[in-house]
């Protein structure tokens, strides 16, 4: 078992050896950094997940985000989104229809810039996108093929590239960091940083 569980590490790791990287994604940081409202995610089922997370992950950096789930824009909850924002679906064969819906709602609604975290360049999504950025063909690692996993990993970690990334290009600090932090183990690190920092000052 533990040999198998090795293979299927390395799946996952050629996938995200594989993801590629290129101006597409400097563009996407570019629009995230200079978006006046708020980066607004979508995806369904597991997808949707790391949708979140990722909007977790922006808003706790510098970078107002929130999750938006597609079947609900339908019923309402399109009005979350203004002009200002910069909308990301999520969806790994790039033809979810829920997805797809919404953003053809978006896209006849809105002005905004829709980003699309996809497959190909060539799939479906893309008739409502402004931006795609290819997690290219990955190969799951669940014995059918079907259940979302090595996707979703290069979901995630394409994800934190791009945090990471837009906190470096506004500047975020350590001090900003820590006004979003006020509880829990994060919080008291970053309290002991400042504090070590103001006796090195003082």
């Amino acid at each position: 078992m533990i040999e198998r569980a090795r293979q299927l590490l390395q799946t996952e790791i050629q996938a995200l050896q594989n993801l590629p990287l290129n101006e597409d994604l400097e563009t996407c940081v570019k629009l995230f950094k200079n978006c006046k409202g708020k980066i607004v995610f979508l995806g369904m089922g597991k997808a949707g997940i790391i949708a979140r997370k990722i909007a977790a992950t922006l808003s706790s950096t510098g970078t107002p985000s929130l999750f938006a789930h597609p079947g609900e824009m339908v019923h309402g909850d399109l009005g979350v989104i203004t002009n200002d924002d910069v909308i990301v679906a999520l969806t790994n064969s790039g033809k979810t229809k829920e997805v797809l819906l919404a953003l053809k709602l978006c896209k006849n609604t809105f002005t905004c810039p829709i980003v699309g975290i996809t497959c190909s360049k060539t799939a479906k999504i893309s008739l409502y996108c402004d931006l795609i950025l290819e997690i290219g063909k990955v190969k799951e690692i669940c014995p059918f093929g079907l259940a979302p996993t090595s996707s979703t990993t290069t979901m995630v970690v394409l994800g934190d590239i791009l945090a990471v990334l837009t906190m470096e290009e506004k500047g975020f600090t350590i001090e900003d960091y820590g006004k979003r932090h006020h509880s829990g183990y994060l919080g008291k690190v970053v309290r002991e940083i400042n504090e070590a920092n103001i006796e090195e000052l003082g």
